[in-house]
C-alpha cells in the first residue's frame, strides 16, 4: 500500500525525497500518515481538497480489495 501512496503523490509534490509514509496499525483499523513538505502541501491537497479526495479514494478501493477486515485511513499531514 505504501508503494500505491508513493506512487501517486511523488509525481505530484516538487520535493518527492520529502514523502514520507508512516503505518500505525490495530486489530480494527490500519492508518497510513502521509508527510510531505510544506511547500507541498497544497498540491496534495488540491483546490478544495479534489486531489486528496482522489488519492483516498484509489487508496481506500485497492484496500477493501486487500484489507477485507480492517478500516484504512489516510491522514495527509506536512
Amino acid at each position: 500500500m505504501e508503494n500505491l501512496i508513493e506512487t501517486i503523490v511523488k509525481p505530484l509534490v516538487d520535493f518527492p525525497d520529502d514523502v514520507k509514509i508512516a503505518v500505525e496499525e490495530d486489530n480494527h483499523r490500519i492508518i497510513y500518515k502521509l508527510s510531505v513538505d510544506n511547500r507541498d502541501i497544497g498540491k496534495v491537497i488540491g483546490k478544495q481538497g479534489r486531489v486528496a479526495k482522489a488519492i483516498r479514494t484509489v487508496v481506500y478501493a485497492h484496500a477493501h480489495a486487500t484489507e477485507k477486515n480492517k478500516k484504512v485511513f489516510l491522514e495527509i499531514t506536512e
